[in-house]
């Protein structure tokens, strides 16, 4: 199974308009374009019945004192853990690419609708409804694909994953408004094959420098 992207190359910079959040020299971050990246795949295994897409980065911080704090880094030795950004199940065998824009083209405040979409696929909730539950004017139920905003003094770039699934079932058994921990236990025995791309995003201004420098 072959699995791509021509919005970025894998284990390249993921460019600013796929990212919920870009560099600004003034108030360290500002909003982004927050569009969805060109996915597509070739090759799927006999016996496909649904496809599932789970993007999610495995370099959140485990701690949180240090974030996004004037004078200090969140240091590269840092304990991490994962943060789902998109999860997409239940797409149909015959459907071969996802264009970019398609399931996000802005930023919606307290989040885009769901979990049915197009194609009679269902998107689950990504980890941006637990990061803005405090927030009054953020707070609500975020589906579908919401893009990288890492701490803006990370010492390391972060990873983004997008893995796509092929599976034997046309049907996650998960329902309601499941979260990205529902569908990967769902996944388990109903995978028929895998494959990953990924994508790398700083808001540190100094680390961006570093990672341009080799390009």
């Amino acid at each position: 199974m072959k699995f791509w992207s021509n919005s970025f190359e894998d284990h390249g910079l993921m460019p600013e308009k796929y990212a919920f959040a870009v560099i600004d020299p003034a108030s360290h971050i500002a909003l982004s374009s927050n569009h969805n990246p060109h996915l597509a795949w070739t090759d799927l295994p006999a016996g496909t019945q649904s496809l599932s897409i789970i993007c999610h980065d495995p370099d959140a911080p485990s701690i949180g004192e240090d974030v996004n704090q004037a004078g200090r880094i969140v240091a590269a030795d840092l304990p991490r853990e994962h943060f789902y950004h998109w999860i997409l199940i239940d797409l149909l065998p015959g459907i071969h690419s996802i264009v970019e824009s398609e399931y996000s083209d802005t930023i919606t405040p307290r989040g885009k609708s769901g979990p049915a979409v197009a194609n009679g696929a269902r998107q689950g909730l990504n980890d941006y409804t637990g990061w803005f539950a405090d927030d009054e004017k953020m707070r609500g139920n975020y589906f579908g694909y919401d893009g990288p905003c890492p701490p803006w003094n990370d010492a390391i770039p972060h990873r983004y994953v997008f893995t796509l699934y092929a599976l034997k079932v046309p049907h996650l058994k998960v329902h309601g408004n499941f979260n990205a921990e529902q569908v990967r236990a769902a996944l388990v025995g109903n995978i028929l094959a895998e494959a990953s791309i990924t994508g790398l995003y700083t808001l540190n201004p100094t680390v961006a420098r570093s990672l341009h420098k080799g390009d």
